[in-house]
């Protein structure tokens, strides 16, 4: 890991609209960019009976929101009281032990920054800070490392991994610095880290303060390119690693310590003195996996390194590096090309998932009895089927059906089978069959704006499929086309995911040709794209404009992305 982080793989993280971990800015840095450096410093708990004092709080009176970090407190103390902190305080590599955490100031950039971009979702719903705050140097030095706000004490989290199925020992926030957490005003605690940071204990690589050296595709060509830190937040950022460090070096207590606070702060349904607390809190993992790896393939995403330490024990969607959406349907797209096995290849992420699993199994067998042991290989043992049903009930939603048919499944398998032959695009197929109507399906009259349907028209089986297809939706009762239309594009209560059918992807020639621009200092892509994706499912004249749900420019296909890029 490198001391601060490229600006091509952020534009990614903060323009993706599909995924569950949230973004609050990206700066770049550079030799000509217009603000001076400043620092960064994180958010914690707050007390819930201050939110009904404005007057306390500095809010204004017409959003409820904060316009100053004034007494915006952080605190980092539910943490350092939990555990201990590594003893050592000078920041080098090294092996650490006995703890979870290491306190670690980031560095702050020597050159100038430039905020690039800002989520105001995150912003304004989850920090009650109002929008106007991102316009001040203040904010600036706080989400750029150079200014520790009151409360405030960085971390570096300790966490090991299996990565490409490999035993990698210790890991660790490599470049990563754990501010602190924020209970906002509707009482939800999120966790603030800067990433591209600075060196830590847990460095691999350090390069200097401002440009990052990059071997993109690992084939001698190292090249300078500008560096970047981004201002992330989550539930936690605790992964099946953080379990694993502590069973490989026999650290029992210290893993007994940790489960417990993670079931207590994040698992209210198990009951923290329970003797089966673990074997609970397994179950809800296995369960929560299966459903966030169907989440994923419903909408043609690979996260692209699968490894444990990149698997969060709450079964949110965290550090994926270089991911990818499909654009045409294929089992075996693999969007990382340092994964020369395909081991993560979008195909096989559902077995990746029961393999990082088992391994999260094995770390917990020291907090278990042998019957509980037992117990967990059973529960691992239902992973398929709960995999399975989410995805069926996933893909039926995204087919428009109501209710469950026997052979729903063979329906759903042929039209990928057809999509693959024909390399159809993905998204765009689906898409498409919720804009096209049954009539214009019967009469196989497909014009120029279903170019998705026409390409999976080509295949011989196609007219056999649409029957199939037809038939199923007129054992929809009472249905119409436009009902169903709105089931497979907008919110579907049942399923509980904010739409169903994306017209919008971060394919990655858009991500490309917004990089391209952020080279030359020009982010105005950049800003264009995470507008556009903040609501993906919705038709929108500038992104249809922009080509966005239109078929792939045809260079796209020479695109490559690494673990480096």
């Amino acid at each position: 890991m490198v001391a601060s982080v490229e600006l091509k793989r952020y534009t990614k993280i903060i323009i993706l609209g599909l995924i569950w971990e949230s973004t609050v800015g990206i700066f770049c840095r550079g030799k000509s960019t217009e603000l001076e450096v400043f620092s960064v410093s994180e958010c914690d708990s707050v007390d819930s009976n201050h939110f009904a004092n404005s007057d306390n709080l500095n809010y204004s009176e017409i959003n409820s929101k904060r316009v100053s970090l004034d007494r915006w407190n952080l605190t980092s103390q539910k943490l350092i009281d939990s555990f201990p902190l590594d003893p050592i305080k000078e920041n080098y590599v090294r092996q650490v032990r006995d703890c979870i955490f290491s306190a670690v100031q980031p560095e702050p950039f020597t050159s100038a920054v430039k905020l690039v971009a800002v989520s105001k979702e995150v912003v304004e719903d989850l920090l009650d800070l109002d929008l106007s705050i991102t316009e001040t140097k203040e904010f600036i030095r706080f989400v750029s490392g150079a200014q520790i706000l009151p409360g405030s004490v960085p971390l570096t989290h300790r966490y090991g991994g299996h990565q490409f199925g490999i035993w990698a020992g210790q890991l660790g926030d490599g470049r990563a610095h754990l501010l602190g957490a924020y209970t906002n005003r509707h009482g939800t605690r999120w966790e603030l880290q800067l990433k591209g940071s600075g060196k830590t204990p847990y460095s691999r690589l350090v390069v200097s303060n401002d440009d990052v050296k990059r071997d993109q595709f690992y084939n001698g060509h190292v090249r300078n390119e500008k560096g970047a830190i981004v201002l992330r937040v989550a539930k936690s950022w605790f992964r099946f690693g953080s379990l694993e460090i502590l069973a490989y070096s026999g650290e029992t207590e210290l893993l007994r310590k940790l489960v417990d606070f993670i079931i207590k702060l994040h698992f209210p349904l198990i009951n923290v003195t329970s003797s089966n607390r673990y074997l609970e809190f397994f179950s809800q993992v296995v369960t929560d996996t299966s459903y966030l790896i169907a989440q994923w393939m419903s909408v043609g995403f690979a996260h692209g390194v699968c490894n444990t330490d990149n698997f969060s024990v709450l079964s949110i969607t965290l550090d994926y590096g270089p991911f990818g959406f499909m654009d045409f349907y294929d089992p075996n797209f693999v969007p990382n090309t340092s994964d020369d096995e395909s081991r993560y290849k979008i195909g096989n992420q559902a077995n990746v998932g029961r393999y990082n699993l088992d391994k999260l199994r094995n770390a917990l067998k020291s907090l278990l009895n042998p019957k509980q042991q037992l117990l967990t290989e059973h529960i691992l043992k239902g992973y398929p089927d709960l995999y399975q049903t989410k995805l069926m009930e996933l893909f039926r939603a995204k087919l428009g059906l109501i209710g469950h048919d026997n052979n729903d499944d063979y329906l759903i398998a042929y039209l990928l089978k057809l999509m693959e032959d024909t390399r159809a695009d993905f998204t765009m197929t689906f898409r498409q069959l919720s804009e096209i109507t049954q009539q214009q399906l019967v009469a196989n009259s497909i014009s120029e704006e279903y170019w998705a349907i026409q390409d999976l028209a080509r295949h011989k089986k196609f007219s056999y499929w649409i029957k199939l297809y037809l038939s199923r939706l007129n054992r929809n009762k009472l249905d119409t086309d436009e009902a169903r239309k709105t089931r497979m594009e907008n919110l579907n209560v049942i399923i509980s995911f904010k739409g169903v059918n994306p017209r919008y992807i971060l394919r990655n020639w858009m991500a490309e040709s917004a990089i391209k621009k952020s080279e030359r200092n020009d982010f105005s892509e950049v800003r264009f794209l995470k507008k556009i994706l903040r609501h993906p499912f919705n038709k929108q004249t500038e992104a249809e404009d922009a080509g966005y749900s239109s078929r792939p420019p045809s260079w796209a296909t020479e695109l490559r992305v690494s673990c480096s890029s």
